[in-house]
């Protein structure tokens, strides 16, 4: 099993990019990754890499091997995956992260259901709306908003996500409803803001003919990180709001909101919750959480659920 181990190792290298990654990835130093490389070549008796001080590259012969291991690994742990799936109770450690909203939202519950149906399973979550480096910090499963932009990991999507326009009843009485985008942004307006995003621009149709989003510029002097505290805001009249619809903790008529402009395009850019995880995490007991986290959401999701007659409102555009 030795020479599996140090196979599986050469293929993380490779497909991190970096003796560091890899090395995070097993919980291991550069030092002893590169100790474990050097026996795989000694084993074999040829040079898998081409290494400088800051990359590598792969030999002829470690392009070959390379094709060869990963069938051989593949073979492995499709070996332990169909052992696994006959396991009478899963169990293990689940490392979960999340933005704060999803984990209070909807990972919450999830996490109790699962914990009750399975008992010996251990998580921890970590909620924080700054992405995390999945790899280096030892996450099993990051559940995030917006496309993937590591080609290190896997995506899997739990459900689309579209964008409501929010006000509360009492900004209403004061200004008026809107009739159009332009009329909306000229009012105050509640911004999400944090050190990664700020939300000041929203896309939607000029009139509800309009086939093509337009982007306006939101007005507004009050700025949160927190959406939470941006939604108790909306509600008490600072301004309206332009949100993610998985934001909404409650139904809209029990925060005194209303939902904007219902009739017109609005673009979402693609925006959805996925469940990401490495490689090399694709274990049955996480596959297994992801499962109950997209069922407890649904289709469509749960959180459209708090806007009436959402599945009639606002035509998307994913663009």
């Amino acid at each position: 099993m030795a020479l599996v181990n140090q196979l599986s190792l050469f293929i993380d290298v490779v497909q991190q990019g970096s003796f560091t990654k890899a090395a995070a990835l097993h919980d291991m130093d550069n030092s002893s990754l590169s100790k474990q490389i050097k026996k795989l070549e000694s084993e074999l008796g040829v040079q898998l890499l081409n290494r400088s001080t800051r990359s590598f590259s792969l030999t002829p012969a470690g392009e070959e091997i390379l094709a060869q291991a990963h069938n051989l690994v593949g073979t492995l742990n499709h070996v332990h995956s169909i052992a696994d799936s006959y396991q009478a109770q899963p169990k293990g450690r689940i490392r979960i992260t999340a933005p704060y909203h999803v984990g209070r939202n909807y990972l919450r519950a999830v996490i109790t259901q699962f914990m009750a149906r399975y008992p010996d399973v251990e998580i921890e979550l970590l909620l924080d709306d700054k992405r995390s480096d999945i790899i280096s910090d030892h996450f099993d499963v990051a559940f995030r908003l917006g496309r993937l932009d590591d080609s290190s990991l896997i995506a899997k999507k739990i459900a689309d996500i579209r964008p409501v326009l929010l006000a509360s009843e009492g900004f209403i009485e004061q200004y008026g409803e809107p009739k159009s985008p332009l009329e909306l942004a000229k009012l105050p307006s509640v911004i999400y803001s944090n050190r990664n995003i700020t939300v000041d621009t929203m896309r939607l149709g000029e009139t509800p003919q309009s086939k093509t989003a337009t982007p306006y510029t939101m007005k507004g002097s009050c700025r949160v990180n927190d959406t939470n505290v941006l939604l108790d805001s909306v509600a008490d009249g600072l301004g309206y709001a332009w949100v993610a619809s998985s934001n909404l903790y409650a139904p809209i008529e029990s925060m005194k909101l209303k939902a904007l402009l219902t009739d017109h395009l609005l673009c979402n850019q693609g925006l959805a919750l996925y469940a990401l995880y490495p490689h090399r995490k694709q274990t049955p007991l996480v596959r297994e959480f992801i499962a109950a986290v997209q069922t407890y959401i649904g289709h469509p999701p749960i959180w459209e659920q708090h806007i009436p007659y959402f599945s009639e409102s606002y035509q998307i555009n994913p663009a």
